[in-house]
């Protein structure tokens, strides 16, 4: 335990919501909820506006729908989120050497180590200043926690939310924590929690006056003794700058149980090129090729290869899947897949065997046909396969609520909702008024899928500045309805 306040913990606010409410104006002060839309999806985040309606993250999509039927329903934008993140981690690097990430929007920071701060004044002036930085270069807010440890000042910023700044001062940790329910301290979950309350425990202090021996009597030598120090606030965990991956893995789970083995086929390659999209995106190769299907009766099945030597191909990676997947038995139906790669390196160690035999069948194939067999240019990826035939025709596209877009009459704009060959888009961006409602056949050859905007726009030489309209925006639809119909 420090003594002075020096451990600093930032957790933004309803982050993904947050985001999606800065990038589109008409949803301020609105509830939004972000997640997967399909009948299996599950929240990730709900605004504050949303959670006065009782939905939280992870809870059921559909049981969120029932309890605010008349928020908006948004896919995740992990793009814009990571961008913004960046811009969040930068500013924490600026006041320290040791950041710890948790998550793209919780992190630990030793401010001791950076010189930000050494007593309780210098450590809330710091903290002040990160929550305006934060503000202005990203739009959004975030809480912060600071305490002489890791846990306290996790426990301050969630007592500070939203936009908020708790401090606690060294020497009142037994005071503070003694009300809180055992639920707070980290290592108690559910389980735990409900034996600790079948004898007689449901605060800190009950915890600190049961004693050490009786809670390793309840739960044994390493997880009593630790239970007991954290009870008395004692946590000397130190802020660790680097936490090296242990394995990447992705998964999609699905709207309707897939039986087609073809198709499974190709959803298993398309999860295992993601993979390989992010093992790479973190400089990283791996050995051990991991695939998880969980199948109609909700029974989970993992199959796992290990490869002589780390790599991050994707035909390497994409074909060990598939091989794993030949001794999965998928009968009845899967509602899950996820590809996975784990014994990082950060080197790589090629399949020589592999790529020598790819390329002599590449060697072939231009022989026999230079057009067809033609590769991408370097750094160009190869378009995937389609997953499963478009539902309206070839050329049907589908849009998903939240998605970014661009019209070249009317600019940038966002995706309401689509269906029946139709899709509503409403024209509006970060820093501008609630924009116009328009709506275009799914196949308008004017609309096409764009990138996010920076949440805080920056004024250009002869051009708008933040606070430009978007075309349109002038006569704001009103009462059109979200995604949900609301």
């Amino acid at each position: 335990m420090r003594s002075a306040p020096t451990i600093l913990h930032l957790d933004m606010d309803a982050f993904y919501a947050a985001a999606e409410q800065a990038a589109k104006p008409s949803l301020r002060g609105k509830a939004v909820v972000v997640g997967g839309l399909g009948p299996r999806g599950v929240v990730a985040t709900a605004s504050y506006e949303a959670r006065r309606f009782g939905v939280h993250s992870a809870m059921p999509m559909a049981q969120a729908r029932r309890l605010a039927p008349n928020a908006a329903y948004l896919v995740p934008r992990f793009s814009l989120y990571r961008s913004v993140s960046e811009q969040v981690m930068e500013l924490l690097r600026q006041l320290s050497p040791l950041v710890e990430p948790l998550s793209l929007d919780e992190a630990f920071v030793d401010l001791e180590a950076g010189g930000a701060a050494h007593d309780s004044v210098s450590a809330r002036a710091t903290g002040e200043r990160l929550r305006a930085d934060i503000r202005a270069v990203t739009g959004l807010t975030g809480s912060v926690g600071l305490a002489g440890s890791k846990m306290l000042a996790k426990i301050a910023s969630e007592q500070a939310k939203p936009d908020g700044l708790v401090l606690i001062e060294p020497g009142t940790e037994r005071e503070l924590l003694g009300p809180l329910s055992v639920r707070t301290l980290p290592g108690v979950g559910p389980a735990t929690g409900e034996h600790l309350r079948r004898a007689g425990m449901t605060t800190v202090a009950d915890l600190a006056e049961a004693g050490e021996d009786e809670l390793v009597r309840l739960l044994g030598r390493a997880h009593g003794a630790a239970l007991f120090r954290m009870a008395l606030g004692h946590d000397d965990r130190p802020v660790v700058a680097e936490r090296d991956a242990k394995s990447v893995s992705v998964e999609d789970t699905f709207d309707v149980d897939l039986h087609d083995r073809v198709r499974v086929r190709i959803e298993v390659e398309r999860l295992a090129e993601r993979c390989v999209q992010r093992l790479r995106a973190g400089g990283h190769s791996g050995r051990t090729i991991v695939l998880k299907v969980r199948r109609y009766d909700f029974s989970t099945l993992t199959r796992s290869e290990t490869l002589r030597g780390p790599t991050d191909d994707p035909a390497v990676v994409r074909e060990a899947a598939g091989r794993l997947l030949e001794s999965v038995d998928t009968t009845g139906g899967v509602r899950l897949l996820g590809v996975g790669v784990t014994g990082l390196a950060d080197y790589t160690q090629e399949d020589l065997f592999a790529q020598a035999a790819a390329e002599e069948a590449a060697a072939a194939s231009s022989a026999a046909s230079p057009v067809e067999a033609a590769e991408p240019p370097e750094g160009v990826e190869r378009e995937a396969a389609p997953a499963a035939p478009a539902p309206e025709g070839p050329t049907a596209r589908h849009w998903s609520a939240g998605q970014d877009v661009r019209h070249a009459v009317y600019g940038a704009g966002w995706v309401q909702g689509s269906g029946v060959g139709r899709v509503t888009v409403r024209f509006e961006q970060p820093g501008s008024a609630p924009g116009r409602v328009r709506t275009f056949r799914v196949d308008d050859e004017d609309l096409q899928p764009s990138d996010p905007l920076p949440l805080v726009p920056t004024a250009s030489p002869g051009g708008a500045g933040p606070g430009a309209e978007p075309p349109g925006s002038r006569d704001a639809a009103r009462g059109h309805p979200y995604e949900t119909g609301a």
